[in-house]
């Protein structure tokens, strides 16, 4: 239970509907209670008649049946019993009516909660840093935020309502079944505390093993998400059934775990109903025998309410058990919740944070980089200054530490030793998303989003400039796709499914090439994006950026050397080192690494050729 006090403050939101969801079950319930009353006044009327004697029982009335009686005794016969009948239908109507308003505040209450948690974990998620998601899996955040929130709400809205009206209704019917006859009260409820051991055993149960199914669906949500992503590797190298395999076993752990919580809850109602028709035998058998030897004492209409206030009291305590399940199986989602909720992003802003507008010159002092998730040293002493205004091509071969660069200029991570500033200010003292405002990125990984070409291009408009066809179309024409987009049948409105699945490789480069130059910043980095291109295209681009890039700070990382662009400085990486650095004559002059890779480069070329 300690996990759902993070509701408190939503609770605390909403309190008006709370307070008054509250209200309108507890005056629903007290118009329940009344009508097992006026039954037994009917009993009492019939025994009149019949002149059976009775005791004088109208003092333990409430007083809203008191008045009632007041105005029936003025009849006689037949319209006493009408009345009563009138008056039960009634007092059914108007507990019908806060029903409905108590549904309308608590459970209306829980779906607001629901939004705002999602909300709160969605937004939550966008502060945590990479590293996080590289160690957590897709369908466990999606789990989270979807199937755990769900079970949550359960708890804030169904679970709340019916727990507020097993104790109005259950204080209420006890109270005046005490008034009306404290000792056949004690008999009748004599089974209750073997309800509580019950339930208390059970729910001990319910709340280690619905951990252990939350747990499992996130593995099946994961195995069933990176299947759908990797469709096209599945088929292609005819794995279906393995995957499909690896599915049904994880399904099938699934399944039992829940099949085994089933089982446990399934002793709840038959618990319930037990005990229930227990308490309604020993009213009928101790009721019936204290009015056989004592009618003055117990009277029948006393009998009478006593069945009416049990039968009432069996879907309130029957309900105990769902209630509790509800509750352990919110608290253990809420467990969960708070995990990512408490996660700290190792990136975040200073609390002084600073946002300069960025010239463009970039200086790595010193720095060395761990990656924390796997221990591997990407860069170790490494220096690198750029003016401002230049262009730097970085290369070198896979796992040489290339991508790492744009990682730690983009502040994705921080060096483990050393700094990095941009115009004479570390990374550490700027604002975290002016910093990424105000550069341009290209990843290697391309990724669209399911949405227009227009809108992937356009991502992230130009700080302080207007969004229009006319920026997309420019920013396509440097990313030598505009062509292309024009023979589509919807043009720029056309729709590129999901990661962009509808297009080839190299239009889906080409395409976040034009989103990073939409953006129109001071600082470029180009993360080998030009592997998925053809000669003529990346001839066509490299001149267009050459264009492009005249007043800009631009970082190009690549594996291939590009002959046709001119560079201030080529930097050669290896092993997270620099090893070589000039340019591209004087590299080669050097016969070193660089001079080893363009040679490569030129033979794979003949042989392609």
């Amino acid at each position: 239970m300690k996990h759902l006090k993070a509701l408190d403050v939503f609770f605390w939101k909403y309190r008006y509907r709370l307070f008054l969801g509250i209200v309108f079950i507890v005056i629903s319930n007290y118009f329940a209670v009344l009508a097992p009353q006026v039954t037994g006044y009917v009993f009492d009327v019939v025994q009149r008649a019949f002149g059976i004697e009775q005791k004088k029982t109208a003092v333990q009335y409430d007083w809203l049946v008191k008045y009632f009686i007041g105005f029936a005794e003025q009849h006689k016969g037949i319209s006493v019993i009408a009345l009563c009948g009138i008056v039960i239908l009634v007092l059914a109507l108007i507990r019908g009516i806060f029903m409905f308003l108590m549904r309308q505040t608590i459970i209306v209450m829980s779906r607001h909660i629901e939004f705002d948690q999602k909300n709160q974990i969605f937004q939550h998620y966008l502060t945590l840093d990479t590293n996080f998601y590289k160690t957590h899996s897709t369908g466990d955040l999606m789990n989270r935020i979807a199937e755990d929130v769900s079970r949550v709400r359960m708890f804030s809205g169904p679970a709340i309502m019916y727990l507020i009206n097993l104790v109005s209704l259950i204080s209420l019917s006890v109270y005046y079944m005490v008034k009306k006859d404290p000792l056949l009260t004690l008999y009748v409820l004599a089974p209750l505390p073997i309800l509580a051991v019950t339930i208390y055993i059970v729910n001990t149960i319910i709340n280690k093993k619905s951990e252990r199914i939350q747990a499992l669906l996130s593995d099946l949500t994961t195995n069933a998400q990176e299947s759908y992503s990797g469709i096209r590797v599945i088929k292609s190298f005819v794995q279906e059934k393995a995957m499909f395999e690896f599915f049904d076993k994880n399904s099938e752990e699934y399944k039992s775990n829940a099949i085994a919580l089933a089982k446990t809850e399934a002793l709840y109602f038959p618990s319930m109903t037990l005990l229930i028709g227990l308490s309604t035998l020993l009213t009928i058998m101790i009721g019936g025998i204290y009015a056989i030897y004592d009618p003055a004492g117990t009277s029948i209409s006393t009998l009478a309410e006593f069945v009416m206030y049990i039968n009432m009291l069996t879907f309130p305590v029957g309900a105990i058990g769902w209630t509790a399940s509800m509750i352990q199986r919110a608290a253990a989602s809420q467990k969960r919740i708070n995990e990512f909720l408490h996660t700290e992003p190792a990136i975040g802003n200073p609390a002084q944070a600073v946002k300069p507008a960025l010239e463009g010159s970039i200086v790595f002092d010193n720095v060395d980089f761990v990656y924390p998730n796997t221990g591997i040293q990407a860069l170790t002493h490494f220096n690198l200054h750029i003016k401002k205004g230049q262009k730097i091509a970085i290369i070198g071969h896979t796992g040489s530490g290339k991508t790492t660069i744009a990682q730690l200029l983009l502040r994705m991570y921080d060096p483990t030793v050393g700094n990095v500033t941009i115009d004479g200010t570390n990374l550490k003292q700027m604002d975290l998303q002016e910093l990424r405002r105000q550069i341009s990125y290209v990843p290697q990984d391309v990724f669209l989003f399911s949405d227009t070409i227009k809108n992937n291009i356009l991502f992230s408009p130009p700080a302080g400039g207007e969004v229009n066809n006319e920026t997309a179309v420019k920013a396509a024409r440097y990313a030598s796709v505009e062509k292309e987009i024009e023979h589509f049948h919807e043009k720029y409105d056309t729709m590129v499914g999901e990661r962009g699945v509808t297009l080839s490789g190299g239009q889906k480069q080409r395409i976040s090439i034009a989103r990073a130059l939409a953006k129109d910043p001071q600082i470029v980095v180009f993360d080998d994006c030009l592997s998925a291109v053809d000669a003529r295209t990346e001839k066509e681009i490299l001149g267009n950026l050459s264009i492009y890039l005249q007043h800009k700070t631009a970082i190009i990382i690549t594996h291939r050397i590009f002959t046709l662009f001119d560079f201030d400085a080529i930097v050669v990486l290896d092993d997270g080192k620099i090893v070589e650095t000039g340019t591209h004559n004087e590299l080669l002059s050097l016969n070193g690494l660089y001079a080893y890779l363009y040679e490569q480069q030129l033979q794979q070329e003949r042989e392609e050729s």
